[in-house]
Parts: C-alpha cells; structure tokens; sequence
C-alpha cells in the first residue's frame, strides 16, 4: 500500500473540494479537510465564514453538496442524512435542542443508536456530575450550561465517535467553559474523534490537534497544534482577534 493510499486509510473523515448551496446560495468554495482517528480538530474564523455549514453539510443538512465526503472510508456525499449519522457520527448543534417537557434524563434517552459502545448513563453521569443532581429537573429548569452539557451527553449515549460540536462554549460562564474543555480531554482519552466549530480561541488553542481557518467558504489557513506560537500574528489577522 502506497503512502496516499495508506493515509487516505487513516483518515475518520476525510473531505475533498466540498462545494455547498442553500437554495442558490452558494455557501462553501472546495473545502479539503483530513481527521484521523481520536484526533480533534477544530473549525475557526469570523461568523458567517461557512465554519458551521461545514458540519451541516457533513451530514447532509444543506441543499445541495458536491465533491467528496469519507467517513471511515466511505462515500457519503451523496447519502441522505438519517444513513450518514448510522456511520456512528453525533452532531451537537448550536441550538442545542433540548426538549422543555421533558427531564434532563429523558432527554438523555431520547436519541437512537447509531454505533456500537454507547456511554452508560452512569459513565455519563461520571462525566457531567452537573447532570446527575439535574436528573429530574425538566428541561426548562436547566442553566444554559447545564443544557449545553445535556446536549453533548445525548450524543455520547448514541455510540457516535466522531462528534461534530458547533460553539458549545458560546454565552457560557467561564467555570462552565472549562469543565467542556476537560470533557473534551477525556473524549480524547478515549479515542474519541471531535470537530469543533469554535469562536473562543483560547478555549480551542489547547484542546485541537489542528486548525483549520475558514473565510468565505474555503480554508485559508491549516495550523498544526505545534504552529500556534509562531503563527499568531497570522491568527490574530485571520480572526480579527
């Protein structure tokens, strides 16, 4: 097997010229994107720059897509979303959609599987203590904290690997902010993949593997974890920091 080969191989996800459209808005210009298995990267640059539509149309969740998507070495471009999420993908959006009528431990229960080796809830409940003493609480009665933990913790019960996270720091307390950073740390340990759609870059900086800076639809930037001291003014100019 020839080095290309053997990376292509490698790869959780592997994304190649992926153009997108809402309706006849074009919204993303041939994104190339590379994964390996456990790593985490993340997805950084200015709002509207096409950083959350990249996740969107990893799933399928745009108009229309063009190029090419692998998960786990499969095409998925052209597959409709519910088969996608079946390749063991969670998605936890920015929106969070949690149910109010519900508890925080029935909304825990509320998705599918989509892979082997789910989370127990009490290995869930080891990792987002917060949710244990809000087991019964409905899901009005959750902090936006607390929500955004839910949300990352439902996906988590699927047997989803590779997690597609878009802002889950944003209007958040600080102390909230940094037990997320040690979830994900601990997701990492496992072998878990993540993309992360981030805003707080000093969130993001320690936690990924590598960046990836998207403007108008298009990676304008790849820096590895090692890169970020040098290329900070570079940063700091892409990201209007």
């Amino acid at each position: 097997m020839n080095e290309a080969v053997a990376g292509a191989a490698a790869n959780m996800l592997e994304i190649r010229d992926l153009h997108a459209w809402y309706g006849e808005s074009h919204i993303l210009h041939g994104i190339d994107l590379d994964v390996k298995p456990g790593e985490c990267v993340t997805l950084l640059g200015r709002n509207g720059a096409g950083r959350s539509s990249t996740l969107k149309a990893i799933l399928g969740l745009v108009g229309r897509r063009s190029g090419s998507i692998k998960v786990q070495g499969q095409e998925t471009v052209a597959m409709p979303t519910h088969n996608i999420a079946r390749r063991g993908i969670g998605y936890c959006p920015e929106e969070r959609g949690i149910y109010a009528s519900l508890t925080a431990e029935e909304n825990l229960m509320l998705l599918p599987s989509v892979g082997p080796g789910g989370m127990s809830v009490e290995e869930i409940y080891a990792m987002f203590p917060n949710l244990k003493e809000r087991a019964h609480s409905p899901g009005t009665r959750l902090s936006g904290g607390e929500q955004q933990m839910l949300a990352m913790a439902r996906i988590l019960r699927t047997g989803a690997r590779l997690l597609l996270l878009d802002e889950i720091t944003e209007g958040l307390a600080p102390v909230i902010v940094q037990s997320l950073g040690r979830v994900i740390r601990q997701l990492k340990a496992r072998g878990y993949t993540t993309v992360l759609v981030e805003q707080n870059f000093r969130f993001a900086q320690h936690l990924a593997d590598r960046h990836y800076v998207i403007e108008h639809g298009q990676v304008v930037a790849v820096i590895d974890r090692a890169e970020v001291q040098q290329s900070q003014d570079k940063l700091n100019a892409l990201l209007g920091i």
